[in-house]
């Protein structure tokens, strides 16, 4: 009697260590630089533990969380593992947890950890909140977005200055909507609208308990891609040509391309917005825009200052189209000059015309004397002039270290300088005139008049993308300044008027500016019609030489960084995945670079 009480005992000890059905799970840990998965028994007092949950596991010594990646069937002898010690709460479901792990395949990264903790909340949830979902009846409404969704989905082209508001009421009257931001304050803005609407709606990432309940509308930055968001119809991504959409970090992911493929698993319906859509989203997708009256009355007023005949090495970037409009003192002006990062420009001292890449249209460098080389595609040429063939070629400095004086003499008034490093949310009242990067388009208000002073380094940035980024600087000021009707002016100092991204908005006209920038793309085996990712840092050549030799994949260098190519985002994945990290490797793969 006494031996079958001690046999129960330890069958009893052995299930209460095991769990019911001997269950093992297999778990990623949140630990930095750590890429590889581990198995442990799921006690019977953490049954409530599934595929996605957060728990705490004993790992070399410690406690650390992790994350619940799959069930393990084929398990180890129970003697071999050790139990998780801890629950704590609620992570990615498991349709959000495959999406993660397709993200890591797609962008190349190692490691799952990354993006799980993009996927968690902030802070621990331990169940989801009611469900919170009305019948949604608010207006106004966009009757293009319906039409957009009851066909399917496809791209919106809004103006700049339209509300985005209606575009995400229709959409939400077809079921449970996820919108994507490029920044938190915008999306801040609109939660904050569509609750005063009598919408349900969940911010991004403080609501994920919202979220998770399920609500009529769920928005955020770029990190809502990975958001819960229960029985989805709707996956829609506003201001698409924003690069803020794409992670810095490594995986580089791009959340357009993340809720294109969570909206293809789905059978959702994607949408993308924006008033100049990428080519990369534009390909193979309907586009929906306003009527051309419509649209080019939702944009400023543009005008073109040519400079193509004033010679470019003694050219002053405050023109005289700029000093009378700095003498309007009732007017707020914004000049943007970008010189950091940027390619010094050659023009020809005959014909004054700028030196350019024949292959893509980019400017060109004299890095080796006698040779002119692009960075952009990689093409070179002896030093001479394309239009004339002169070999008399000078560099074209703008001068910008004078630049904030020359305006203050020209505008008779305080200028105020403002960069990337000025906080956000600085006192804007103390002037009326400022000049800067990029950057004082986002952190300047109540602006009236937006003057790009030298706009061919935009043009002419040696990147494949830099008509796309320049076009989205132009529309970043357009929503600055407000409509022509409102007196909002953007004024662009080219010596390149005829450009395609210059008559795009000159003439709103950007259905004209897709299918030339489109043929350029596809002319140069550029995305979409051909992908590209960069290694460079310790490992990167033997990493690269290991790629290169898989089928549908070259490889080149430029300097220290290796370019990797193939027919298409699948083929550079498969082979980014198939090729291991040499040993002590710390390479940086940037797949879809932005900046490239």
């Amino acid at each position: 009697m006494g031996v079958l009480v001690a046999v129960g005992r330890l069958l009893v000890g052995a299930r209460s260590l095991r769990g019911p059905l001997n269950r093992v799970v297999r778990v990623v840990p949140d630990v930095t630089g750590l890429d590889k998965t581990f198995d442990y028994i799921v006690p019977e007092e953490f049954a409530d533990v599934v595929v996605g949950s957060r728990v705490r596991v004993p790992l070399h010594g410690r406690r650390v969380g992790a994350w619940v990646v799959a069930d393990v069937s084929d398990a180890p002898a129970v003697s071999s593992l050790k139990s998780i010690v801890k629950s704590s709460g609620l992570g990615p479901d498991r349709e959000v947890l495959d999406l993660c792990e397709w993200a890591t395949w797609r962008w190349g990264a190692k490691r799952l950890r990354p993006l799980l903790v993009t996927a968690s909340p902030p802070v621990v949830v331990n169940r989801p909140a009611t469900q919170r979902r009305t019948k949604v009846l608010a207006e106004p409404s966009s009757p293009a977005t319906t039409s957009l969704i009851t066909d399917g989905g496809g791209v919106l082209r809004l103006p700049p200055t339209a509300d985005q508001l209606p575009t995400i009421l229709s959409a939400a009257k077809h079921g449970p909507t996820l919108v994507v931001c490029p920044s938190i304050e915008g999306a801040r803005a609109l939660a904050h609208r569509l609750d005063r609407a009598g919408v349900s709606v969940a911010l991004m990432p403080d609501d994920w308990a919202k979220a998770r309940g399920g609500v009529d509308v769920v928005i955020g930055g770029r990190a809502a891609a990975f958001a819960p968001c229960p029985d989805l119809a709707v996956a829609m991504v506003l201001d698409e040509h924003d690069e803020s959409l794409q992670e810095e970090r490594s995986p580089n992911w791009h959340a357009r391309d993340v809720l294109i493929e969570r909206a293809r698993r789905r059978g959702a319906v994607f949408v993308a917005v924006s008033p100049a859509p990428s080519v990369v989203v534009s390909e193979g997708r309907p586009v929906v825009a306003p009527e051309h009256e419509r649209e080019r009355a939702a944009w400023p007023a543009v005008d073109v200052v040519d400079r193509h005949d004033v010679e470019p090495w003694k050219r002053s970037l405050v023109s005289s189209e700029l000093i009378a409009e700095l003498h309007e003192h009732s007017r707020r002006i914004v000049c943007v000059v970008n010189t950091k990062g940027q390619a010094r420009l050659l023009a020809c001292r005959s014909c004054r015309a700028l030196v350019r890449c024949e292959a893509c249209g980019g400017s060109m460098s004299e890095e080796v004397d006698g040779r002119l080389d692009c960075r952009a595609c990689g093409a070179t040429r002896p030093k001479v002039c394309i239009e004339c063939g002169s070999s008399a070629l000078a560099r074209v400095r703008p001068g910008t270290s004078r630049l904030r004086f020359e305006l203050e003499e020209a505008a008779h008034r305080p200028v105020m300088e403002v960069t990337g490093a000025t906080p956000e949310g600085f006192d804007d009242r103390a002037a009326d005139v400022f000049v800067g990067t990029e950057a004082v388009l986002h952190r300047v208000r109540r602006v009236d008049t937006v003057a790009f002073l030298d706009f061919d380094a935009e043009l002419l940035a040696p990147r494949f993308r830099a008509n796309e980024q320049a076009l989205a600087l132009l529309t970043r000021a357009a929503r600055l300044v407000g409509t022509r009707r409102g007196g909002g002016k953007v004024i662009v100092q080219t010596a390149l008027p005829e450009h395609p991204v210059v008559r795009a908005v000159a003439e709103v006209n950007l259905a004209e500016f897709v299918a030339v920038e489109r043929q350029r793309r596809l002319d140069l085996s550029l995305p979409p019609f051909g992908a590209l990712a960069t290694a460079e840092g310790p490992g990167a050549d033997e990493f690269a030489r290991l790629v290169g030799l898989i089928e549908g994949v070259r490889t080149s260098r430029s300097g220290d960084v290796h370019l990797l190519r193939a027919s298409d985002a699948d083929t550079l994945a498969a082979a980014c995945a198939a090729t291991p990290w040499p040993p002590q490797a710390k390479v940086r793969l940037v797949v879809d670079p932005p900046r490239l």
